[in-house]
């Protein structure tokens, strides 16, 4: 691999094939569950980032949907079951060390399922949208928490 222009932007390429390697952003998505003004984080389990708070949400897997991969990934990290009540926004995540993320993260409202911590997470809880944790892992997280409470507000 040699580095070389690709359309103005320096990139790994082949030079005996042409290959060109592009680090596109991965997808991830995730819901932003609130309840009498608090909103429900979860503690991670694993780098990078370990014991730092976030917002529910995970890589899409192949053959789903954004709002498939929301709802599966709070009932894998919090057991709970929640229905989606639209799109909330879709930020861009520039400081996880493994990849470039696009967090599309939708509202829900809880459904079901008993609330525990799983999977990724080690603890859950919920926290009044005026006191969030100071330890929270993305700044897309901090980003889409603070617009979360500016609408919240305004209604």
């Amino acid at each position: 691999m040699v580095t070389a222009d690709d359309h103005g932007t320096l990139r790994p390429m082949c030079p005996a094939c042409g290959y060109v390697w592009y680090r596109n952003p991965v997808p991830a998505a995730g819901v932003l569950l609130a309840e009498a003004g608090r909103v429900l984080l979860v503690k991670r389990r694993w780098e990078p980032r370990a014991g730092a708070w976030c917002v529910p949400a995970g890589f899409m897997e192949a053959g789903e949907t954004p709002q498939q991969t929301a709802v599966r990934e709070l009932q894998e990290e919090t057991g709970v079951i929640a229905q989606l009540t639209g799109l909330f926004g879709v930020y861009a995540g520039f400081d996880d060390p493994r990849v470039r993320a696009v967090l599309i993260l939708y509202t829900g409202l809880a459904t079901g399922g008993e609330a525990h911590a799983g999977d990724d997470a080690i603890e859950l809880a919920w926290f009044p949208l005026d006191a969030l944790p100071a330890d929270l892992a993305f700044a897309s997280h901090r980003q889409a928490l603070a617009e979360f409470r500016e609408r919240l507000e305004r209604a």
